[in-house]
């Protein structure tokens, strides 16, 4: 499927330290700090970045009922608001703290990274203060040094303290599935319990509510488009498919591990080749987290708002929908193991849209993209454009036996209306 993902076409208003620094500054000695500041390089944010990541994929690091991208999001919030706070080259997206222009914002960046992780993940305080004081050991003592790291201190101080009571907390009760056709309910072969089930009713960092897009119904059983959609499913999705391809079952099992991994990593790629600064890293990365963030509990709203079957329930149970156009099958298998919550919208499709809204808004739609992926090692994908990453990204959990096509259309607006929304807020904010 080709759909087409608009972008914002502001970016000189989206990334910080391209349109203010000459109206900010004053002076000599302020302008050498701006030219300091603007040769800063981004790989602090990246390696903040990639320290999450190794946080994330260590079992029992995350607790089960809070979702990864919150964390993501606060890191890089924190990270972007504590150089803003200090260049001045745009708005911060959350908060602010005054600041001595002076301050070292790659300090800043340095603390407010360990400052917010270190709260999160407490039982990583030694590996992390372990790179921010390696990473602190490359700019030189001084006073501009000590303010950099007290504004990062500050700012993630006041991050923790926005989310402290943003419903993230809460343990969900356990989850009643009901028993009409087309009601979700656990999928075999394990029968998973759901777990973010309330997470749509979380505080958005940027959203009005996790309702604000939410999508229309999706198709009624008996409609002529979900049967179009079953018997797609049915036939690409099995794991004995004779109809999928070779190279959509290697799409199907690519794209398998945390979609907002892959996106990060794909962002952390785009930055090195593009040779972003500190500034513009910092607010790529904040603006790719708070949407995919967002996204999350968009999505989640949404799932448990209309709680629809999985593919596997829905084949094997097809015999009770009512519709004459598809046909049962009691021992329907997908090629991958179903994720255990409700299938519309799809998560890879509407996380996957409002990166590639992100990324094309700050590089444009067109670029050299490669991706990896854990689950199939030495396999790379490669694209000309961010949309076509996000496409194959959301067909391949058809192709995987999880998702219908109108799960992947929704999630792709979904996911395009949260980044839009967010940048649009950024833009608002500068």
């Amino acid at each position: 499927m080709n759909k087409s993902i608009p972008v914002v076409a502001t970016l000189a208003a989206i990334v910080v330290g391209v349109a203010a620094t000459s109206t900010a500054l004053a002076g000599s000695a302020s302008m050498a700090t701006a030219d300091r500041n603007s040769k800063i390089s981004g790989s602090s944010v990246i390696a903040w970045n990639q320290e999450l990541l190794k946080i994330l994929q260590t079992p029992g690091a995350q607790p089960a009922t809070i979702h990864p991208t919150r964390s993501y999001a606060m890191l890089h919030a924190a990270i972007d608001d504590a150089v803003v706070s200090i260049t001045h080259d745009g708005s911060p997206l959350l908060v602010s703290v005054k600041a001595p222009h002076q301050a070292r914002p790659d300090a800043a960046a340095i603390e407010a990274g360990r400052s917010t992780l270190a709260a999160l993940y407490p039982s990583f305080h030694a590996e992390l203060a372990q790179l921010a004081d390696g990473q602190l050991a490359t700019i030189p003592n001084g006073a501009d040094k000590q303010h950099g790291i007290q504004v990062g201190d500050a700012i993630a101080a006041k991050i923790l303290a926005l989310r402290a009571d943003d419903g993230s907390a809460v343990v969900p009760p356990p989850f009643t599935p009901g028993n009409q056709p087309g009601n979700y309910r656990p999928t075999p072969p394990n029968f998973p319990a759901p777990v973010f089930t309330t997470w749509g009713q979380v505080t958005p960092f940027v959203l009005k509510s996790g309702s604000q897009f939410r999508p229309e119904p999706p198709p009624a059983l008996t409609n002529a488009t979900y049967a179009r959609d079953f018997n797609e499913v049915k036939s690409l999705g099995q794991n004995t498919s004779t109809t999928r391809t070779a190279d959509q079952t290697v799409i199907g099992k690519f794209w398998a591990p945390p979609i907002w991994n892959t996106w990060n990593v794909i962002a952390e790629n785009a930055a090195v080749v593009h040779h972003t600064n500190l500034e513009q890293t910092a607010r790529l990365f904040a603006l790719l987290n708070l949407s995919f963030a967002d996204s999350a509990i968009a999505m989640y709203e949404a799932k448990y708002r209309f709680e629809l079957w999985r593919p596997i329930t829905a084949v094997r149970q097809a015999d009770t929908d009512g519709n004459p156009a598809t046909v049962g099958d009691p021992n329907w298998s997908p090629l991958a193991l179903t994720a255990a919550d409700p299938s519309y919208p799809g998560a890879h499709s509407t996380i996957s849209a409002a990166g590639a809204t992100v990324l094309a808004a700050v590089f444009g739609d067109r670029d050299h993209i490669q991706v990896s992926s854990s689950a199939l090692p030495g396999t790379l994908r490669t694209f000309n454009s961010y949309s076509d990453v996000a496409t194959e990204a959301g067909l391949s959990r058809i192709f995987a036996g999880q998702h219908f096509r109108f799960d992947h259309v929704e999630g792709l607006e979904l996911g395009h209306d949260v980044a839009q929304f967010v940048l649009h807020h950024a833009h608002q904010e500068d």
